[in-house]
């Protein structure tokens, strides 16, 4: 309790939020707490429900969720640690306390970059796979999307796969019969199944699979022959991905190391580029 006492009543909250997977209506209810900070402790779940426009047993889950037996329980944490008052003009809003999560994600991402090897090794796996499937549904297909976008430039035959369904597994195979031996999935919460049969499904024919996911305990960890941690941002309504996205960049710089005609791709991109006019400068 002590150690608590340094911080905003807002600061506190978002402290209490952190590592837990809420549901967007619990986020919601999150939001509207952090925003009322130094009131939340003495509202009552129903006061607390009509002011983030939710049900009060929305209310009750969440503070279940939360690791209590119920809405009192935490009120009662909540008066304990922060019994002072409300919060003032000088506290960092929801919106600046979101990028300094992110900001903590990167520097915990560079603390796990200290030892390069993982990254270097996937990076090896992906420069050999012939074609390199790229995996990515629902929330990560943007990761996968923008990865495969600049892996085209220096390696010679990227898939993206970006669509579920039953064609899934047909393009798996496809991959494979080309001459696939690695595939590199995207995963994000939340895991669709899909994505952990399709995994399930890869190695099972062969493949190896490299992931990058937001945990190393993410669903996906026991289909994926090389994980890579990335920490998401859970402070807003939709979760924030800088961490994947920068260790999506750095395993490209990782598969062009291992690419000996990476950079003579990228030069020959770059004239063509300009006898296209392909680019405002």
């Amino acid at each position: 309790m002590n150690g608590e006492s340094g911080h905003s009543p807002a600061e506190r909250l978002q402290r209490l939020f952190e590592g837990h997977r809420l549901t967007p209506t619990q986020r919601r209810i999150a939001h509207c707490m952090v925003r009322r900070a130094g009131d939340v402790p003495f509202l009552s779940s129903v006061e607390l429900a009509e002011l983030a426009g939710v049900s009060q047993p929305s209310v009750t889950r969440f503070a279940v969720a939360l690791g209590f037996d119920g809405y009192p329980a935490l009120r009662r944490h909540l008066r304990e640690v922060a019994p002072q008052a409300p919060a003032t003009a000088d506290d960092i809003n929801e919106y600046q306390q979101a990028v300094e999560a992110e900001i903590a994600n990167l520097r915990h991402l560079a603390g796990l970059l200290a030892d390069p090897t993982p990254v270097e090794e996937a990076g090896r796996l992906l420069a050999a796979s012939r074609p390199l499937p790229v995996l990515g549904l629902r929330a990560a297909a943007s990761q996968a999307y923008g990865f495969s976008y600049f892996a085209a430039k220096v390696h010679p035959d990227v898939r993206l796969l970006d669509d579920g369904g039953t064609m899934l597994v047909d393009r798996i195979d496809a991959a494979v019969r080309a001459g696939a031996t690695t595939l590199l999935c995207f995963a994000l919460p939340r895991h669709p199944r899909e994505v952990v049969e399709a995994l399930a499904y890869a190695q099972s024919v062969g493949l190896q699979v490299v992931t990058v996911a937001d945990s190393a305990f993410a669903p996906v960890a026991k289909h994926s022959d090389l994980l890579l941690p990335a920490a998401v941002g859970t402070g807003l309504a939709f979760d924030t991905a800088c961490a994947p996205m920068l260790l999506g960049r750095v395993l490209l710089e990782a598969m062009c190391d291992a690419l000996p005609q990476a950079q003579a791709r990228l030069e020959e991109f770059d004239v063509r580029a300009a006898e296209r006019g392909l680019f405002v400068e």
